[in-house]
């Protein structure tokens, strides 16, 4: 499959997300490239809104974006980060949690979950399923509707589909999942991991090395840690499944996809051809994020109502 034009400029400036041998990483260097953003202009403006508030949630640190200045009750999309569970946070990804709020109208509520190697598997989990729990059970905080989504790229996708069926064993009705290029097994031996093993932004041995931080040990077929390996799909929230065509993670988010449309769970599974994982997350460089953010938007709004 041939790149897109931008995906195989970015991929001559970053052919790995790290960029460095994920071997040579120690916490110490972990921790200063948290702090670092080589690509921050890249990420998006970031937008003045009336309302951007951070809280808590169950002890879990959250940034709260509305894009009015009104008080009534509002849809409400939770939103989890990527970064292969070891980097992200909400500053990271403040641009997109406001560029979320104005293209959707609803309140959105992005989640700074813990962090592995220092909180490993399944601290990310728990916290995400925290918020959301804290959602349903506290509208009026929120000043939600109770019509919620969750949303989340990459590791943050994996994150998304634990709640969703969370939530769904919990008797909560939850509105939509979005899954961004979701990481869904922790087993790395798609077809689509043999393809794009390297050159191509994430590889195959970053991947390896992000679950040897975020899981050492734990069972790669606990659907906690690969959701793909859920018994049952049935009744999970209506889905959408963003993948990207030249990504190894391309495979298994879109056979989760399929998973769903076999349990009967309405589902839209959507490859942007030519592009490379993390092009969501950065519409200085990609022209196909704006398209994604907007097709994601508009899937958003059609399952939680004005």
């Amino acid at each position: 499959m041939p790149l897109h034009p931008q995906a195989r400029d970015y991929v001559a400036r970053y052919p790995s997300d790290l960029g460095v041998d994920p071997g040579t990483l120690d916490l110490g260097a972990i921790q200063r490239m948290r702090a670092e953003d080589a690509l921050a202009a890249e990420r998006g403006p970031i937008t003045h809104l009336p309302f951007v508030r951070d809280e808590s949630a169950e002890g879990v640190p959250v940034r709260i974006y509305r894009a009015d200045r009104g008080e009534d009750a509002l849809p409400t999309v939770v939103y989890f980060h990527g970064g292969g569970f070891v980097f992200g946070s909400v500053k990271r990804n403040d641009a997109l949690g406001r560029d979320l709020a104005i293209r959707t109208g609803a309140v959105v509520i992005s989640v700074d979950y813990r962090l592995a190697p220092e909180h490993a598997f399944p601290a990310a989990a728990d916290d995400a399923w925290a918020v959301l729990r804290d959602v349903f059970a506290r509208p009026a905080f929120y000043q939600s509707n109770g019509r919620v989504a969750v949303i989340g790229d990459s590791a943050g996708g994996n994150l998304a589909a634990v709640a969703a069926w969370q939530a769904r064993d919990a008797g909560l009705g939850l509105a939509h999942q979005c899954l961004i290029y979701p990481v869904m097994d922790a087993a790395l031996d798609t077809p689509s991991y043999r393809e794009f093993a390297k050159g191509f932004g994430l590889d195959a041995t970053e991947m390896a090395w992000f679950f040897e931080q975020y899981a050492p040990g734990a069972d790669p077929a606990d659907p906690a840690l690969s959701p793909l390996r859920l018994p049952s799909c049935a009744g999970l929230a209506p889905a959408t499944v963003v993948s990207a065509g030249c990504d190894v993670l391309r495979d298994e988010g879109e056979r989760y996809g399929e998973r769903l449309a076999e349990a009967g769970v309405p589902v839209e599974v959507r490859r942007f051809e030519g592009a490379v994982h993390s092009f969501f997350g950065l519409p200085g460089l990609f022209d196909q994020a704006i398209e994604a953010r907007e097709y994601v938007a508009a899937r958003l709004r059609e399952d939680l109502g004005p």
